[in-house]
């Protein structure tokens, strides 16, 4: 497996101290090539680690697979034994299990990950309807506001990189129920580490994630959305702004969105049914002035 962090000397400044030079800690970003049957389909920039469950997660949020059994073997190429030059792990060669078509053959033109941007060019949300696998609109998650307002603070209390470095995402799985913290990934892009969190759930608890709750540390963009629909995840909360198509793809899915979520606030996008407040918090609705007496 490669660094997932690397130390460089940097020149830090500071408006009126002297520039002092010290080792800075980064987060390492680079590509992984994730072919089918030794046949590129996607490149991604990624931090190296947990590649087969970032793969698995990707093949998923495509509609490639349908969870982690569709997946016979995952080799990385270049590493030992393979006659490779480096051991440099960054393509990786799913073989599909036997019953799983492989994908279309110009499936490679619709794919280009960065960690800037996701899944740029992607089609409409009616093509997520059409390829989804899992329905999450009459899952029957019911998450309290209380403890829902703890989960980025637990998010990054395991985010270890972070620590280090300040320039990685992050993405959790918590059980909506219970609170429990099921699972976290990191990566400097966001929709990396949501396909890491869903990869590694296909491959130990299987799909659908009925009762889940997937929590970011950053925006909640249409990609993380889809991710979310494909694994059948019905409760996605972001600690900062989704966007417009992630809301429409929410809304048409009956996927709840929360965005903002920060200390005790947060705003509610879509399906706010699944998430119970206290009725002492809940403040009747304003009345025009022009009823007012």
């Amino acid at each position: 497996m490669g660094q997932i962090t690397r130390r460089r000397p940097v020149l830090k400044l500071v408006l009126g101290e002297e520039p002092r030079r010290r080792i800075d800690t980064l987060a390492v970003e680079e590509p992984l090539e994730i072919r089918v049957s030794s046949t590129p389909l996607a490149v991604t920039m990624r931090t190296p680690g947990h590649d087969v469950e970032l793969a698995t997660g990707f093949l998923i949020s495509e509609g490639i697979i349908a969870g982690g059994e569709d997946v016979r073997t995952a080799i990385h190429c270049g590493g030992p034994g393979t006659g490779g030059n480096e051991n440099t792990f960054n393509i990786l060669d799913v073989a599909l299990a036997p019953h799983v078509p492989p994908p279309a053959p110009d499936a490679a033109r619709n794919f280009y990950t960065t960690s800037s941007c996701g899944l740029c060019g992607k089609a409409s949300i009616e093509a997520v309807h059409t390829v989804s696998r899992h329905e999450v609109a009459s899952d029957p998650a019911r998450l309290d506001a209380g403890l829902l307002v703890t989960f980025p603070d637990r998010l990054r209390e395991h985010q270890a990189a972070f620590e280090k470095t300040g320039g990685l995402h992050a993405a959790a799985l918590f059980d909506a129920a219970t609170g429990e913290l099921l699972v976290v990934r990191e990566d400097v892009g966001r929709h990396n580490a949501v396909d890491k969190v869903v990869g590694w759930a296909a491959r130990h608890r299987g799909l659908p994630l009925r009762g889940t709750v997937l929590q970011v540390s950053g925006r909640a963009s249409f990609e993380l959305v889809q991710k979310a629909v494909m694994a059948g995840i019905p409760i996605l909360a972001a600690v900062s702004a989704p966007s417009s198509l992630a809301v429409e793809l929410a809304e048409s899915t009956g996927l709840t969105l929360i965005g903002f979520l920060r200390g005790s606030s947060m705003n509610i996008y879509s399906a706010a049914h699944r998430v119970d407040v206290p009725q002492s918090e809940v403040l009747p609705e304003a009345v025009p002035a022009s009823q007012g007496h």
